[in-house]
């Protein structure tokens, strides 16, 4: 799982911790920028993230396993994921861990999730989010589903957070789908 530094950071960490419960691996990269969005939006630095992952690597550490496409994995997702983590995946950039784990996805058509937190989207991020999309990532938008009547900003992230784990189909009581029973 790689952060990076768009706005989202809440979903990130709820992602996060649904992993953890659920006990799936996890290997965790926070970007330089994501430092300052973890700070800002959940008053909380890296190493507060470590108990929930399986192991965290420095995003300067490009000899880290995940770098390699001979470690399997069961996919990788970047949430939220900046423009120009977008930008650097469009066009084949790896000059991070975070980067280079997600290219090593891409190389070996793995599954790969992208959380883009940008509003509006600009085209140029939004060719890029194409090229990516033709290249089978799943471009998942943090976009909140108000027909099941969120009450909060939790009810919100938790659904974003469920959203990703459904990805992986990874077992999960975040949210109820539409029309589900009880609902």
């Amino acid at each position: 799982m790689g952060v990076s530094g768009a706005s989202g950071a809440p979903i990130a960490v709820r992602v996060l911790q649904a992993l953890h419960a659920a006990k799936v691996p996890v290997a965790l990269v926070v970007s330089k920028g994501a430092v300052a969005v973890l700070r800002e939006e959940c008053d909380l630095t890296p190493e507060a993230l470590t108990p929930y992952a399986t192991v965290r690597y420095s995003d300067d550490d490009l000899g880290a396993p995940i770098a390699s496409g001979s470690r399997p994995t069961r996919g990788m997702v970047v949430v939220p994921c900046s423009g120009n983590t977008v930008a650097h995946l469009a066009l084949g950039l790896a000059d991070t861990l975070l980067t280079r784990s997600a290219q090593v996805h891409l190389k070996e058509r793995r599954r790969l999730i992208v959380v883009p937190r940008e509003s509006p989207l600009p085209t140029l991020l939004l060719r890029h989010l194409t090229t990516l999309s033709e290249l089978g990532v799943v471009v998942l938008d943090a976009a909140p589903p108000y027909y099941l009547h969120p009450r909060s900003v939790d009810d919100l992230t938790a659904y974003l957070a469920g959203k990703v784990l459904d990805q992986f189909g990874v077992p999960h009581q975040l949210y109820r789908g539409w029309k589900s029973e009880g609902a």
